[in-house]
């Protein structure tokens, strides 16, 4: 690409994705790298802005992750945040030392330089968000601290004259409630970004330059139903058109009544021009999976069968020029390909590629996107608000929503429940709207579904004891799913929730709301 660019070195920091995802949100186009990239590579990119992560070492210290002197004398703005903040203290002689007392969560900064480039537009008291065990001591010569905590005397420091600029707190993360006029200062303002790039150019440019890679050759896609896949096959079919085969394998883990919605979609009474190939191939994954209960060797146990069945239908098919992936940015991130931070789970869609199909090339076209982009892309392609808006579903899908061992059984009572409780919550959110002139209410979750847990408990029901499962109901409000809070689901909603599930639910007699936030959970209870 060779619009404007900045840049993210990744030095280990949870938050290396959401930092690219707000720059981003300034309309500037943003790539995430490895600290151990070699220096002449970045010259080479021509940055318009650097950015370095936190990340979880201490920068002092032998081993952990560092940066060339040379970083900081590019004439290229850096913005150094907490890790990459004290590193940038460390490299260039101030001082960084452990702190007395651990400084996390909401915190308020006192801005000393309200004329800082960074700090336009911002309170000169407010609330940001502190993750750190260490502290900047002593800034380098050249700086100036520009606001500080009741327990941090440098919150932020900057050195002007050569736009360098320091921060200890997270400014990406929404607990930081001016963070993201702070990001756009540096992005716009400091490194002078004309905010040009836009997701109408991305849809148009993609589809010509697959029509040109392809050309008259045949391409073959995994379609799993999810935004990812089937943005990724409305792309390529706006593209190249019957050129494209979808084989969607169904491993009876979706959610209630999806394997048939899919097919509805992209079959052939569907809108979209293409060959579609379903397998139900649920039996063999309940095979696979008896007993298994560990999350991640459920997750490779699906994944490694999505496989097998993948691999049967491509010999089926012969053949092909191209395998197309709905890899998306999160992905090869969080596999470990992007940067430095730690390998959150598996994705089988990204790393090494199949060796069973017979293929010149892989083509991914949503491998820069984030989710909120691929949501963007796919309105732009005309693709049903429905598909566009559905709830993400991990691609292990309900495998990882029962907690335990997975049984047929087990599949049908989250079925249910998972079915009843959105589509209560959908009615709840419609109904506020009909009598809000369309407004949504504040309380409205990004994300919502039921998993069931492993643990049995006693009840009565009629004049009978009960031994069944619980039920775990999960929704969370988030942007960027990123980060996330538990959504405040009114109080008579869920208890209709739980009326019908424990009456429709064969199995179920106990139901329980979770209330924890992304960090420290995750927004699945795998």
């Amino acid at each position: 690409m060779d619009q404007e660019k900045v840049i993210v070195i990744d030095f280990g920091g949870q938050y290396n994705q959401l930092v690219a995802r707000r720059v981003r949100e300034c309309n500037v186009y943003c790539e995430i790298y490895s600290y151990k990239m070699d220096i002449e590579k970045i010259k080479a990119m021509n940055p318009k802005g650097i950015i370095l992560t936190g990340g979880p070492n201490s920068c002092y210290e032998e081993d952990s992750p560092t940066a060339s002197p040379e970083l900081f004398n590019l004439g290229v703005p850096v913005l150094g945040l907490c890790y990459g903040a004290q590193l940038m203290m460390h490299v260039l002689g101030g001082k960084v030392e452990k702190a007395a007392d651990r400084e996390y969560g909401k915190t308020e900064v006192h801005v000393d330089a309200t004329d800082s480039p960074l700090y336009k537009g911002v309170s000169k008291d407010t609330i940001c968000w502190m993750s750190h065990f260490d502290y900047i001591s002593r800034v380098a010569d050249g700086f100036s601290i520009t606001s500080h905590t009741d327990n941090c005397p440098v919150a932020s420091a900057e050195n002007r004259e050569k736009n360098l600029y320091a921060i200890q707190y997270h400014p990406e993360v929404l607990h930081t409630v001016e963070g993201k006029i702070i990001l756009h200062n540096f992005v716009r303002g400091v490194c002078g970004c004309a905010g040009t790039w836009k997701m109408d150019s991305f849809v148009a440019t993609t589809i010509k330059e697959i029509r040109e890679k392809v050309g008259d050759g045949k391409v073959l896609l995994a379609l799993s139903g999810g935004v990812d896949s089937s943005v990724a096959a409305g792309l390529l079919s706006k593209a190249i058109g019957n050129q494209l085969t979808c084989v969607f394998v169904d491993h009876g883990l979706l959610r209630k009544d999806e394997g048939d919605e899919v097919e509805a979609v992209f079959g052939p009474k569907g809108q979209f021009d293409l060959n579609f190939v379903r397998v139900n191939a649920a039996e063999r994954y309940y095979a696979k999976l008896a007993g298994v209960t560990e999350p991640e060797a459920k997750r490779k146990i699906i994944g490694e069968e999505f496989i097998r069945v993948f691999e049967e239908e491509a010999k089926k098919i012969g053949a092909v020029d191209y395998l197309a992936q709905g890899t998306i940015y999160p992905d090869v991130v969080e596999s470990g390909l992007g940067g430095e931070s730690a390998v959150i789970k598996s994705h089988h869609n990204v790393g090494g590629l199949p060796d069973f199909v017979d293929f010149k090339e892989i083509i991914e076209p949503l491998r820069n996107l984030f989710k909120d982009e691929v949501r963007q892309a796919g309105l732009e392609l005309g693709i049903p608000e429905r598909l566009v808006f559905r709830q993400p579903f991990p691609g292990p899908g309900l495998g990882i929503r029962i907690i335990g061992d997975v049984t047929a059984e087990k599949v049908k009572i989250v079925q249910d429940a998972d079915a009843i409780y959105r589509e209560e919550v959908d009615n709840a959110i419609e109904e506020y709207k009909s009598t809000h002139n369309g407004e949504a209410p504040s309380w409205m979750p990004n994300q919502y579904f039921a998993a069931l847990t492993n643990m049995r408990s006693v009840g009565v029901m009629g004049d009978e004891r009960t031994y069944d499962y619980a039920v775990a109901l999960r929704a969370v409000k988030t942007i960027d799913f990123m980060t996330a809070e538990s959504a405040q689901i009114p109080f008579e909603v869920l208890q209709k929730v739980m009326s019908r599930v424990i009456n429709e639910v064969r199995g179920v007699n106990r139901l329980f709301y979770d209330l924890t936030s992304k960090p420290p959970g995750t927004i699945e209870l795998e």
